[in-house]
């Protein structure tokens, strides 16, 4: 009789659980600033998670012709203070900047992500923790993985 009780509370409190590992828990981390959207991806666990990183691409889509465009700026590792977590913000963003050459006369424009491109965007992989990150309203953020490849060279001394 007594077990009644704590089955009803584990079929209540079941699914609340389960979704709260859906979205992580952002509390540590501060809300955005005026001007500033907060994006919150989390990589999968891996096997050797030293030997990876993650690459943040932070830009805009643009209609872009045949020259090389890209904005500029930079990426800041800061600390949820009390908690010790990383989370990043995208600094000094300028641009877009490009490219001066003539296009042929039939190319046609076309709409393409342009990055910011800078210092710190490649970041350490870390299941355990969400990637939370902070950019300038109207930049989106995308995310590539980078594993070190098994064939390892040896150098010589000189």
């Amino acid at each position: 009789m007594r077990l009644q009780p704590l089955f009803a509370w584990c079929c209540l409190c079941l699914p609340l659980s389960l979704s709260a590992q859906d979205a992580p828990d952002l509390s540590p981390y501060p809300d955005p600033e005026p001007g500033q959207i907060r994006y919150v991806f989390q990589v999968p666990e891996a096997d050797n998670e030293a030997d990876r990183l993650v690459e943040l691409l932070v830009g805009r889509t643009l209609e872009v012709d045949c020259n090389q465009v890209a904005f500029r700026g930079e990426l800041e590792e800061r600390v949820a203070q009390g908690w010790g977590y990383p989370y990043y913000v995208v600094t000094g963003v300028t641009g877009p900047m490009s490219t001066m050459m003539a296009c042929p006369p039939d190319f046609q424009s076309r709409e393409e992500f342009v990055p910011v491109r800078g210092e710190g965007f490649r970041i350490r992989y870390n299941s355990k923790l969400p990637v939370v990150s902070y950019v300038p309203e109207g930049f989106e953020v995308r995310y590539r993985i980078w594993a070190a490849g098994e064939d390892i060279q040896e150098a010589e001394p000189r």
